[in-house]
């Protein structure tokens, strides 16, 4: 058993429950609400989204066993490049740099366009999955802003005889995901961009961005490897590994991120040898990356760091900036930011002209929303939580919940926590509920559920949630208090009338909550505090639940 601070905050969520029954119906019923209002705010996109619709959704609908892998089971490569061909194989003519990994792969994407783009370039990048609206996943250009609904639409009505004519002759076999490529591969290479930054979606052998070829290939980056997708990637580390080293191209370098275990950095470098590629570790043991501190810009928390990195083995590379503040917060942002740095070096490897000054700008440029992401004082009192710090994070995995953890602790050591969690059903529930169990400060835990990509068949109801973080706490030796609206009051009276007394038993409140009433239950346990300031809300669990947030705000500002 862990000995912590006890249960001070079971007071405060006492009035919050018996303020439950004065909640706003509709400003309930507003939030966590489906996103169904994009079509009117993007009325061009109606015809390209109806399309993408009809298509065979795998966020949507969950990927099939072995699916990710180079076997008999895999997805049909073959299909998307010939979808390819009949748009003229516009993957052809651009350069690209190809990220695969469990978790950091759109973070390092994203750190790896900025720096491109602050050094001139016209960068295309294309990234999965979306928080509001699709076009979120692909930008072209020098600015990092999504593509215009217009842009998208008129890619949409040039090439639509030619999507019909690939759809009927893989007899409608074409997916969502290798569809939406094929479109941003074809607005690359009508765009003339100088490169490309291009995430994979699932895995990377079988994934329908890796029909992009070594003759066009900058390099590869492989971020981490942990244990996602597991059924349809193989069923274990190493099988996750080989299909991710996929994305491997004959004499291209390969970017690894990292730290692995020593077994799976194995493979990755074995394939990488096999394929004649160099490759650059962002963990080898002459790279010191540090964070220094947190400091407030813009009333949102950065954090300053130290980077040198020094490669001497396949490739002499070298680099060295100091004070760079990132936004991305979290140790594994920096090492996000320090892979990304590592792709940049490889580009000037090859001539590309890539200034210190550039890398430091894209860095310090960089954010994602639904990663690390904190709202501002003004959007935390437009959604009613005024003066709390609120993170939206769409962790989901063991290795991501360790991240976030270790972030809050990092950024903010005394405040007080409450989680929002949601997740879709193919999740390691009880794995993401240990990492976050173990934040110290951590108080309450608020259970919800939200559909998963529009869609509620891979939603998980909030009590088998419930059941797996109740498993997680006796595991990691922390009482959790299971808050039944119906007999969660006589329970919380008997705490706050022992709160005068030493507590040396950390627990923590445990709430079931409808979508609807989420919102008003934070309110209500923040209101009651008082000084919000010493307090953090952490929506997570899925970039769902972020997008419903991200939703909700949205509409207040319409």
């Amino acid at each position: 058993m862990r000995v912590s601070r006890g249960v001070r905050f079971c007071a405060q969520f006492k009035d919050a429950l018996y303020d439950y029954s004065n909640v706003n119906a509709l400003n309930r019923h507003r939030f966590f609400r489906g996103l169904s209002s994009v079509r009117q705010q993007y009325p061009e996109l109606k015809d390209v989204i109806a399309y993408l619709d009809n298509l065979k959704n795998y966020e949507k609908l969950g990927v099939p066993t072995g699916a990710g892998t180079d076997s008999d089971d895999g997805f049909d490569l073959g299909r998307m490049e010939r979808l390819m061909q009949l748009l003229g194989n516009p993957h052809l003519k651009f350069q690209a740099i190809h990220v695969a990994g469990t978790k950091g792969k759109g973070s390092t994407a994203a750190f790896l366009s900025n720096i491109l783009r602050a050094q001139g370039y016209s960068v295309g990048c294309y990234t999965s999955p979306h928080i509001h609206s699709i076009r979120e996943r692909i930008s072209v250009g020098r600015r990092s802003e999504p593509v215009s609904a217009k842009s998208l639409n008129l890619l949409f009505q040039r090439i639509k005889m030619m999507l019909d004519q690939a759809i009927e002759n893989e007899d409608k076999r074409i997916s969502h995901f290798e569809m939406l490529t094929a479109m941003a591969f074809k607005l690359f290479a009508d765009e003339n961009i100088d490169i490309a930054v291009v995430e994979a979606g699932l895995g990377g052998a079988r994934d329908a961005t890796n029909v992009l070829s070594s003759s066009t290939l900058a390099a590869s980056v492989i971020t981490t490897i942990g244990e996602e997708h597991m059924a349809a990637l193989g069923g274990s580390l190493e099988s996750i590994a080989i299909a991710k080293s996929g994305i491997v191209k004959t004499n291209r370098p390969l970017v690894l991120g990292g730290p692995y275990l020593p077994e799976i950095e194995s493979i990755l470098r074995a394939k990488a040898s096999s394929m004649g590629s160099p490759v650059v570790s962002a963990s080898d043991s002459g790279n010191k990356s540090v964070v220094k501190g947190i400091s407030d810009v813009c009333g949102k928390p950065c954090q300053t760091c130290d980077m040198v990195l020094e490669i001497e083995n396949d490739l002499n590379l070298f680099i060295q900036l100091f004070n760079v503040n990132l936004r991305m917060l979290g140790p594994h942002q920096l090492q996000n930011a320090a892979t990304a740095t590592c792709a940049a070096l490889c580009l000037r490897h090859q001539g590309w002209g890539i200034s210190d000054e550039a890398i430091r700008t894209g860095l310090e440029h960089t954010e994602l929303l639904g990663r690390s992401h904190f709202l501002t004082s003004e959007e935390a009192e437009a959604i009613g939580l005024a003066g709390a710090k609120i993170l939206l994070d769409g962790a989901h995995t063991k290795e991501s919940a360790k991240a976030l953890a270790d972030t809050i602790q990092m950024t903010f050591p005394k405040a007080c926590l409450v989680l929002v969690v949601a997740m879709a059903s193919d999740k390691d529930h009880v794995s993401f509920a240990k990492e976050l169990l173990q934040v110290r400060q951590l108080d309450a835990v608020i259970l919800t559920e939200v559909s998963i990509a529009g869609d509620n068949s891979r939603s998980t109801p909030s009590s088998l949630l419930k059941d797996s973080w109740i498993l997680a706490s006796e595991d990691v030796g922390v009482e959790i208090c299971d808050f039944g609206l119906a007999k969660c009051i006589p329970f919380l009276e008997k705490q706050v009338n022992s709160t005068t007394k030493k507590q040396e038993h950390r627990t923590i409140a445990l709430v079931e909550s409808s979508h609807e009433d989420t919102l008003k239950i934070v309110n209500q346990m923040l209101r009651t505090r008082g000084d919000h300031a010493d307090n953090i809300v952490a929506v997570t669990g899925s970039l769902h639940i972020v997008s419903s947030v991200l939703g909700y705000l949205q509409r207040l500002q319409v």
